[in-house]
């Protein structure tokens, strides 16, 4: 067991860098057996410190130290202490150059964090903290430079040679080596610098900003994947074009690269002008990619390109302000995919993840305030909350201020700002300035962590015709936190009349021109609203479009949630009417016997749905998808996970066999017809067509079995191929379902990112994913322990997406997690630290679980030489 704990870090201590440095050149000598990093800093005391005779303190880690020269004379030994963690230089001037040698084994980096080899590649992941493991340097973002980077190769192993901003000089060298040099005229943290050298091939296209500027677009993979970039550089321009529309955002750069990586921790990193990609996160093609891949490149894609500067001209003042970047990255991405695509499956979809999820996250022990206080390993805080909560924060202020002041707020925040590292503050702040709104109470978003719960009545006085509704908010004890004050919450509302017409929201008697939707303003423990002109009782769309990242508790009734699934004109309410209802119903049947009879509405609203030619298809394909097992869960205190199953199932089969004529109506209709398209249209009709299928597989139809084997072998595209194969993996059809998975591996052995979805759809299957079936997967040839798309796609899969089988009475999931935990906490303990995560909510679960949960926990403390990363974790998964 660990006997000393690892440092915790807390926003109050924060301080101002000692030293700043104006200028980084750096020279890399890459060999086959390691690296020599020529790093050479020009620094200053910072005149904003009190420290004016503090030593220069440099973090570094894993690095052997070579030299070290104060302004050009090497140091002696006694004027300078290699702590391995630190570089300390006890006397320097007020500004002066210190010349760095270290040498380091990037062959050998398991942990893919620094300099690192993917593939035979070089390639770099510098965030949060990998950059002192290239060299010693003030690894902070508040740190901003100008870098020079030169890049020294072996010219057949490595002939392309990137790093961040323009390629300034290149040429030959000495025994078949050559050089590139790359130089970025922006001052950037270090977290944002990239290196790559590898046998890449190219893809170039251009773009041509709104200021009439060309910009030279590079995208370098593997040659075995010069195929399927085309969507990623589509991707690219759209939201290159979209940036420049919707914000105002011209790209500075000559040049911007992609570079697609195998071996990747994260999506993907939007190091300046050299962005670097999860292979899985930007290769696709009509016959490997899914459309639900096709539309997460198009995001992330977006993304890091938004950061460019929403994240790297702004950035960062320390790492709990790490939302300033990501949340209002993840928010501009998010209205980037609306605007291609349905901007209501957008929000069911982003709001699906936050329910099931984040609002996961808040009530575990890892819950954290969108700005944490304190953190012991910031790896462990690339969490949804920072993420996705974040970008929720930034949405309400865009509801509370409305598109065109927010659209004055960011402009002035990039103004304001631009080559600064701020805070959360001086976001809203620069909100505040541009719109006149006191938002003093709204940063308490920031500030509190938990999810708030809205309880909600109402009364309707048929004598006044006054509908009054009655909302109290209050947010749960977290961890270190406890009575916390009422936030400001935008609630969005309609009211809708036994006819199903909208009604105009009147707050005061005798307003004729009130509008059918408003958003009011919660700011007190309790509000009372009062509409008036109501000739019968409503039927209420609360929190309409999710306008605020809440839990409504509101006494609804079946009949009114299928009012609301036939008649709310607004997609999302619709949509999480027929999800309430499919919850009800579910929850009726946990603990019921096996005869228990399902409420035939749910049959009859299905029905509708399925027969509605007239409703959006991409709303209608949302709607037929039952809520999932995860959020059941979220729903449920002491939960039984395999009584959720099958309470589940039993609905998905009833549901199934009284459809069976209507979904193979749906599979017929949705026929495809042309070539391949990923529009929102197009897309919706195979959701549709492989739902329906699925459903029928769920019931062992023998027709459904017939359509799903057709469709396998006759599939022009990954989508319905994979609708295919996972009807068929997830149906009682064992000799088809070996046969499709062995015909699937055969045809697609050879392409990585495929083999990871044949992975996965096997591991998140209760029919094909059973422990011992785990087992196999992990000794498959195919598998690789150093990849973690690869680890993600079995242990993962099989811990977040097969539930059931994760949840074995038995607790032998939880050991089986346990024991991977524990393997990868030696060679990769981000990815350790993100596995465990399923266990860290062992309170949620019955008794008879979470012993079995915390006893796995407890063998993962008791481990030797636990990582930083996992012992934050899992010793706050199991404080009192």
């Amino acid at each position: 067991m660990r006997t000393s704990q690892p440092q915790t870090i807390y926003l109050s201590d924060y301080k101002v860098p000692a030293y700043l440095v104006d200028t980084v050149d750096l020279r890399f000598e890459l060999f086959e057996d390691g690296a020599r990093v020529h790093s050479t800093l020009e620094l200053r005391r910072n005149p904003e410190s009190d420290e004016t005779a503090a030593p220069l303190e440099l973090d570094g880690d894993s690095l052997t130290l070579e030299s070290v020269a104060l302004n050009g004379a090497e140091l002696a030994a006694g004027d300078y202490e290699d702590r391995g963690d630190q570089l300390v230089v006890r006397s320097v001037p007020e500004q002066f150059t210190l010349t760095v040698v270290t040498w380091i084994e990037p062959q050998n980096n398991t942990r893919l964090e620094g300099l690192y080899k993917s593939s035979g590649m070089f390639c770099t992941q510098c965030e949060a903290e990998g950059f002192r493991c290239i060299t010693f340097f003030p690894d902070r973002p508040d740190v901003m430079a100008r870098f020079r980077t030169r890049i020294e190769a072996n010219k057949d192993a490595y002939p392309v040679l990137l790093s961040n901003g323009n390629d300034v000089e290149k040429g030959e060298l000495e025994n078949g080596r050559h050089f590139v040099t790359w130089e970025d005229p922006f001052p950037k943290p270090c977290y944002l610098f990239a290196l790559v050298a590898g046998d890449l091939v190219e893809k170039r296209d251009t773009f041509s900003t709104c200021s009439g500027r060309d910009i030279d677009l590079r995208m370098y993979v593997e040659p075995r994947n010069a195929e399927k970039c085309d969507h990623a550089m589509d991707s690219l321009k759209r939201s290159m074009r979209w940036d420049e529309e919707v914000y105002g955002r011209e790209y500075d750069l000559d040049i911007f690269m992609i570079v697609a990586v195998d071996d990747f921790n994260m999506g993907a990193m939007e190091n300046k002008g050299l962005n670097i990609f999860n292979s899985s996160c930007v290769l696709a093609s009509q016959e490997t990619a899914t459309d639900l891949a096709f539309q997460r490149i198009e995001a992330i894609v977006a993304h890091e390109y938004f950061h460019n500067w929403s994240g790297n001209r702004v950035t960062c003042r320390d790492w709990f302000q790490l939302s300033l970047k990501e949340g209002f990255t993840v928010f501009r991405d998010s209205q980037f995919s609306a605007d291609m695509g349905s901007p209501t499956v957008k929000r069911i979809e982003d709001v699906t993840l936050l329910r099931t999820a984040q609002f996961a996250e808040d009530g575990g022990p890892m819950s954290h305030p969108v700005r944490p206080a304190s953190y012991m390993e910031i790896s462990n805080f690339y969490t949804l909350t920072i993420y996705e909560k974040g970008a929720e924060v930034v949405r309400m202020i865009h509801t509370l201020l409305g598109p065109d002041m927010f659209r004055k707020g960011s402009d002035l925040y990039f103004e304001r700002h631009d080559g600064q590292a701020v805070t959360t503050d001086d976001f809203v702040k620069a909100m505040e300035d541009a719109s006149g709104r006191d938002l003093s109470q709204f940063r308490l978003w920031y500030e509190q962590a938990g999810t708030p719960v809205l309880a909600i009545s109402d009364d309707f006085d048929a004598e006044t015709g006054v509908y009054r509704l009655t909302i109290e908010q209050s947010i749960p004890d977290t961890p270190g936190q406890t009575n916390k004050k009422p936030q400001h919450i935008p609630f969005a509302l309609g009211l809708l009349g036994q006819d199903g017409q909208p009604l105009p929201l009147q707050l005061e008697s005798g307003d004729s021109g009130a509008p059918t939707e408003r958003v009011l303003e919660l700011t007190e423990a309790v509000h009372t609203f009062e509409f008036h002109g109501v000739e019968s009782r409503p039927v209420p769309s609360l929190l309409r479009h999710f306008s605020a990242p809440v839990r409504v508790r509101y006494n609804w009734t079946r009949e009114q949630l299928l009012f609301l699934m036939s008649h709310d004109p607004d997609g999302f309410n619709r949509w999480d009417a027929g999800q309430r209802l499919a919850v009800d119903v579910i929850q009726s049947l946990v603990n019921a016997p096996d005869d228990a009879e399902i409420d035939p509405r749910l049959v009859e609203a299905y029905r509708k749905l399925i027969s509605d030619a007239d409703l959006d298809q991409a709303l209608v394909a949302k709607m037929l998808q039952l809520p999932s097992e995860a959020y059941l869960i979220e729903l449920t205190d002491k939960a039984d996970v395999p009584a959720i199953h099958r309470a589940r199932e039993a609905v998905l089969r009833h549901l199934a066999g009284a459809l069976k004529g209507e979904l193979l109506g749906c599979y017929q209709r949705h026929q495809g017809s042309g070539p391949y398209e990923v529009t929102p249209e197009a897309i919706a009709r195979r959701s549709l067509r492989n739902t329906a299928l699925a459903w029928l597989l769920m019931i062992d139809d023998e027709e459904g079995r017939s359509l799903a084997v057709s469709q396998l072998n006759a599939a022009d595209n990954m989508t319905d191929r994979m609708g295919a194969l996972r009807a068929l993996v997830n149906s009682g059809f064992e000799s088809d379902r070996q046969e499709a998975l062995d015909d699937f591996y055969n045809r697609f052995q050879d392409d990585p990112q495929v083999v990871e979805q044949w992975f996965s759809v096997q591991a998140a299957s209760d029919q094909a994913g059973q422990l011992s079936d785990i087992h196999k997967l992990l000794e498959h040839p195919a598998f690789d322990w150093k990849n973690p798309n690869k680890i993600r796609s079995v242990v993962g899969a099989f811990a977040g997406q097969n539930l059931a089988a994760f949840h074995n009475p038995d607790g032998s999931g939880y050991q089986f997690l346990a024991d991977q935990v524990c393997r990868l906490d030696d060679s990769n303990p981000q990815i350790a630290a993100r596995l465990v995560t399923p266990l860290t909510r062992w309170r949620k679960f019955a008794p008879s679980y979470s012993d079995r949960m915390k006893s796995a926990l407890e063998r993962i403390r008791d481990k030797a030489g636990l990582s930083r990363d996992v012992y934050e974790v899992v010793h706050k998964s199991l404080a009192d």
